[in-house]
């Protein structure tokens, strides 16, 4: 079996990390597969919300520990060289969710550890099982984080939560996950796939447009100036308002019905 498992259907694409036997690490197999689906996903017009899964138990339990222990023994200029390529091959699947026009929403059961918080801070909703639980763990074999959570942990959490989770790599449930903003929501127990397709369902049938315009206003937000970022609403909502979706949105609410958007 591959260790990405891809399915597409009712404007929802599901990407199941399927490597259960190992708490779903992250394998160079499982990223080259991320880094094709997303690419394929994004240009994928058919396609109007991710959702990022666990195959099993566990949402991903890390890096593949067993495949980075055969460098370790190897000089350092090749150590350095050869984690440096590893997590330059991660920088395309992030730059993806990032930009991807499409909401992403993590669906987070059992161990989410290491890259399993970097993978969850980096989608656009979190929604865990009550009984999930997150570490960042990075400081537990001795080495700082990657996976973008350096980026997006701070601005989710604050400077000095951050600090906490990170230098400390204490185990965290989903309760205090959702208290501290790392997540959205919490699912009761053995409901967290109904609750993740109801809200996948939601979404799907969304103004994916405007979903996609959202997105790049609140991530630009961290960066731009008060003025740009006003010039950036106001395009933004004029590329949208030149779309079909907001004229429908608009009938709609005229016409005291619920929108039926398209997408587009």
């Amino acid at each position: 079996m591959p260790d990405l498992l891809v399915d597409i259907s009712d404007g929802i694409a599901t990407l199941t990390l399927n490597r259960p036997e190992a708490r779903n690490a992250l394998s160079l197999e499982m990223r080259s597969m991320l880094r094709e689906s997303f690419h394929e996903i994004e240009l994928n017009d058919a396609v109007r919300v991710v959702v990022i899964r666990g195959a099993g138990e566990h949402f991903m339990a890390g890096g593949d520990i067993k495949s980075m222990s055969t460098i370790i023994d190897k000089p350092g200029d090749e150590i350095r060289n050869q984690f440096i390529t590893r997590i330059h091959d991660l920088h395309p699947i992030m730059y993806s969710m990032r930009r991807m026009a499409k909401p992403i929403i993590a669906s987070v059961a059992g161990a989410a550890a290491g890259a399993g918080v970097s993978f969850a801070l980096a989608s656009d909703i979190v929604i865990a099982d009550e009984e999930a639980f997150f570490t960042l763990a990075y400081c537990h074999i001795g080495t700082s984080p990657d996976g973008s959570a350096s980026f997006h942990l701070p601005r989710a959490v604050g400077i000095k939560k951050a600090m906490e989770i990170a230098l400390l790599g204490d185990r965290y449930d989903a309760a205090a996950a959702k208290d501290m903003g790392l997540i959205n929501f919490v699912a009761p127990a053995g409901t967290l796939a109904e609750a993740t397709d109801k809200l996948a369902r939601r979404m799907a049938a969304g103004p994916t447009r405007a979903y996609g315009n959202t997105k790049r206003l609140l991530y630009r937000s961290m960066e731009n100036e008060f003025e740009s970022q006003l010039q950036m609403e106001a395009e933004m909502f004029s590329d949208c308002a030149s779309g079909p979706d907001f004229k429908e949105g608009i009938t709609a609410f005229i016409e005291k019905r619920k929108a039926k958007f398209s997408g587009r």
